[in-house]
């Protein structure tokens, strides 16, 4: 594709492009999953809006990126779809899961979220290298396919995960 491949609300995309940029914007209480394998240099992201799909059938069913409980296991399927990596050869970060839309704390999307992430990831016998979660302030993620490298960015400073 050579070029940056958009990730919205609910949608993934994998990639073996060392051309490409995996990319998603304006992370609030959604959480970005990141896998990354270093040997083969192939790259994906999910970009998750809420934890069970329990709530919404219909829209798991044609969509099953937006919910943690059917959007990680989506997301290692395709990743995995074409070859079996060894599980030391990936690396998974988390991103995302602030409390913006929500300051007294009544429904911490964003912490379940990211629970129902690491608990669906577990579920598949993967666990987390590193994350950037929580907190009160929406991020937009990058995954450079060629390196690996994650940047995290909000406003004018980035930095990388």
């Amino acid at each position: 594709m050579n070029g940056v491949r958009a990730v919205g609300i609910g949608e993934y995309a994998v990639s073996e492009d060392v051309n490409d940029d995996i990319k998603t914007y304006g992370l609030g209480s959604c959480i970005a999953v990141i896998v990354y394998d270093w040997r083969r240099r192939m790259g994906g992201m999910v970009h998750v809006a809420y934890p069970e799909s329990s709530v919404n059938p219909e829209r798991a069913r044609t969509q099953p990126g937006y919910f943690a409980d059917t959007g990680v296991e989506l997301l290692m399927k395709e990743f995995t779809r074409h070859y079996s990596p060894h599980r030391r050869d990936l690396v998974l970060r988390l991103a995302g899961g602030a409390n913006v839309m929500d300051e007294a704390g009544h429904f911490n999307i964003g912490k379940r979220n990211a629970l129902a992430v690491k608990k669906e990831l577990w579920r598949l016998g993967y666990g987390v290298k590193s994350e950037d979660v929580g907190g009160s302030i929406g991020r937009t993620v990058l995954l450079s396919v060629a390196s690996g490298t994650v940047i995290i960015s909000n406003g004018s400073n980035q930095w990388e995960l």
